[in-house]
Parts: C-alpha cells; structure tokens; sequence
C-alpha cells in the first residue's frame, strides 16, 4: 500500500490482450503513470457470455483491483463497459471509466452514417446506438455482432486468410449502408486495423474508443489530484489463464515480453442486479 495516492496505480482490465490497445495509449499520454493490467484469459471471449455472467465477472475484477489499492479502473472491456458499468459506479468508491460514452462522443463528431462492431454481448446491449442517439438523434447507427474476432485475435490469427474472409463477412452490410465512421467496438478490435483497413472504403473514419477513454482519464486525474507527480513504475500484468501464453501474444504489440503472473480472483458474494440498463 502506498500513502501518496498519486502514486497509486491505475487499473485496467479486459478479457485477454485487447485492453493492450488501452494500455499503449497510456503510455503515451499518461507516461508518469504506473499501471496494472489485468486479462480474464481463463474465461475470454466475454462477447458470447450472459449479462449475469459478465457481472459477476467485473464485479470479482473490481474487489481485486481494489485489494491492490489502484486510485481509478479504466473498464477497456466493451462488453463489461456496456453490462456492468452501473453496478460498478454503484459499489465501487473511486473512479471508473468505460469506453463506451468516450468510442460514442468521437464518433459523432466525425459522422452520421455509423458503423460499430462489437462483440454480441455488446451489440445486444445496444449501448453504442443508445449512446450515439443520445448525443445526436440525427445519427443513423449499424450495429454487427462479430463472434469470431476475439478469439481469432487471442489465436493470434490477425495475418490468417480466414481472418480477412470472416471480417470480409462482418463488413459487408456496414460497407453497403455507406457508414462514414466506424467504431470499433471491442478493445481487441483496434489490432485488426491492418485487415479492416484493407476492406472499407478510404473515406471512412476509424475510431478507437482507447484513445478517447485515456483521454478523460487524465482529465479525471487532474480533476481528483490523482496524478503522479513522480516517475512511473514498471507495468504490472495479471492474467487468470496461463501466463507465458498471454506473454508471448503481447509481444508483438508491447515491443517486449512482459513478465505476467497468474492470480486467482475473490469469489464475490452475489446480490441481485439490475440489468435493465444494458438491455
């Protein structure tokens, strides 16, 4: 435990190696600040789970993050940002960010024709349309499940000619509604950009939520005092899985292989949620 709250670490987590793509924006706008990384590798793809089930999950997440004292959560998890984010805000006493509202408010500052893919967790929330229609009612939303990505990522089949078919597949309906502007929808999507860059039309705009979520979070920092006036620590990373196979996936987007422990989640006792709002 530390005593100068500035010099806590801040929180992320997500299924597997997508919350990567929060990370590296961290570092590169939040330097001074250390972080600790969590991937729930033993129970990903979160996209094809129940909302209770991704409930429990974040909220097991939440108290161990807690137990390791950070000073803010950056949720880089879509799917728990859409289902969870309530409950977190309700029984959680320090601050945390989604990237659903961040990805949303991007988005409809670069179009009007929308395009996201997420995860189906996600897309049955309708949390970005809902988002997006909020800031903008003018906006017309597309919504495409896209099941296979994750898994293809944490296979690390990105260069894979499946892969480019499958999101040759996810694409097409976006492609012929004429979107402008996709977001993508999932943290783990952004790692994809080489395919599906190859796939849209050049004039659509691309948003990564990461780069809006890190963003608030130093305006949160400095709004709290929480910033780190200090020199940051070396990263910590936690996973639920199997260590060195995370390892060794997040080189080629670390730039290193990071040193990654496995640790076991508190079981949390269980009381009723509403999951109305991610309906």
């Amino acid at each position: 435990m530390t005593t100068d709250s500035g010099q806590q670490r801040i929180g992320i987590f997500d299924s597997g190696v997508g919350g990567l793509t929060v990370l590296t924006q961290l570092y590169r706008q939040l330097p001074n600040e250390s972080i600790l990384y969590f991937g729930d590798t033993a129970r990903l793809p979160y996209g094809t789970r129940t909302p209770s089930e991704i409930v429990e999950f974040v909220r097991e997440i939440m108290a161990w993050l807690v137990e390791q004292d950070v000073k803010m959560v950056i949720m880089a998890c879509n799917t728990s940002s859409a289902l969870a984010m309530e409950m977190v805000q309700a029984e959680f006493d320090i601050p945390v960010l989604g990237v659903i509202l961040p990805g949303a408010q991007a988005a409809v500052q670069q179009g009007k024709r929308i395009g996201v893919i997420a995860t189906p967790a996600t897309a049955a929330s309708n949390a970005y349309r809902n988002a997006i229609l909020e800031m903008d009612d003018s906006c017309l939303v597309w919504q495409v499940s896209c099941p296979a990505f994750v898994p293809l990522v944490e296979q690390n089949r990105i260069h894979d000619p499946y892969t480019c078919e499958v999101a040759r597949e996810y694409l097409a309906p976006l492609i012929q509604q004429r979107i402008d502007t996709l977001i993508y929808g999932c943290t783990h999507y952004p790692l994809l950009a080489p395919v599906l860059r190859s796939l849209l039309p050049a004039g659509v705009t691309l948003i990564d939520p990461a780069v809006r979520v890190v963003a608030a979070a130093a305006r949160e920092l400095e709004l709290l005092g929480l910033r780190n006036p200090g020199t940051a620590l070396p990263t910590r990373f936690c996973v639920s899985g199997p260590p060195q196979q995370f390892a060794e996936l997040s080189v080629q987007w670390l730039g290193c292989t990071p040193a990654v422990e496995k640790i076991s989640l508190p079981t949390v006792v269980r009381s009723p949620v509403s999951l109305e709002s991610g309906e």
